[in-house]
């Protein structure tokens, strides 16, 4: 059996790379990847603690179920707003973006 501290290193890794990607990346998408970076490093601790501190009635599973579908749906709505700037500003560049405001 792995040890609880092994996937606290990975998630630690995982919202290490997330944070590190939205301060400095400025790509639209790699943004976004950045977004999906920490959301599995939140799934990934829900599940480690949901496996090694049971408690009866409290699963991890549905939990992490419910925030992967809300990752799906934001990643979807994130995506199509990504691609409509992109057709009428002709970039993904949040620096050159600066410009749409008012």
């Amino acid at each position: 059996m792995i040890p609880l501290i092994y996937y606290l290193i990975v998630a630690m890794i995982l919202f290490g790379i997330g944070i590190y990607g939205l301060s400095v990346k400025r790509n639209a998408m790699r943004l976004l990847f950045s977004i999906e970076m920490l959301m599995n490093s939140a799934n990934l601790n829900i599940l480690a603690f949901a496996r090694y501190l049971y408690v009866p009635g409290i699963e991890g599973q549905p939990i992490v179920l419910f925030s992967i579908t809300i990752a799906a749906v934001e990643a979807a709505v994130a995506l199509a707003i990504v691609k409509v700037i992109s057709r009428t500003s002709k970039t993904i560049d949040f620096h050159e973006l600066k410009q749409l405001k008012g």
